[in-house]
């Protein structure tokens, strides 16, 4: 497959993006902005991601466990972009802000690559840490997509969307695994 700057995004295309949404690189979340074949991949990404972290947590619930969190975290991926998608364009938006919801999508689905350390939550005694590390890299990589994709010229603006579209998706997180503890 070759995206909109001529570039191969087949299966090394997607782990070259993802290893650049990893390192935080600004560019890679313009691009993905930008290109409108890379949904899939986003999708792709927000999978492995979500994979890797029921994988992460097989201790906590066996095949069951994986499946359930895999589909429970997909979820939670997608109202925390909604979430974060309402806040960011019609709560603080800035007067360059010019997004659709599509283009949100693919920033933050390319901001949870670094998820797919989750995995390392399958070694004993890993699992805490590897998932506090996830998070906060999580965290600054959906950070940087959304100032990227809502065109923000102000990083703390993008902090502040991520944190109130954060604390509000929290609870209902909160909920859910209360509900399938």
């Amino acid at each position: 497959m070759v995206d909109s700057t001529g570039e191969d995004q087949g299966v090394s295309g997607i782990w070259d993006r993802m290893l650049r949404a990893a390192k935080l690189d600004a560019d890679l979340y313009e691009e993905v902005e930008a290109d409108q074949g890379a949904t899939g991949q986003a999708l792709v990404v927000v999978l492995m991601s979500s994979l890797a972290a029921g994988i992460g947590s097989w201790s906590a619930g066996g095949l069951q466990g994986v499946f359930v969190q895999t589909l429970v975290i997909l979820a939670f991926w997608y109202v925390w972009a909604f979430i974060t998608y309402y806040v960011g364009t019609r709560l603080f938006p800035e007067p360059a802000t010019e997004a659709d919801h599509g283009e949100l999508l693919r920033t933050v689905g390319f901001a949870t690559a670094p998820g797919v350390i989750r995995v390392l939550g399958v070694i004993p005694g890993l699992t805490g840490i590897v998932l506090v590390v996830a998070g906060i890299w999580i965290l600054l990589a959906w950070v940087i997509a959304v100032r990227q994709a809502l065109d923000y010229e102000s990083t703390p603006r993008a902090i502040v969307v991520c944190v109130i579209g954060w604390l509000v998706y929290l609870p209902i997180q909160v909920l859910v695994f209360a509900v399938f503890s």
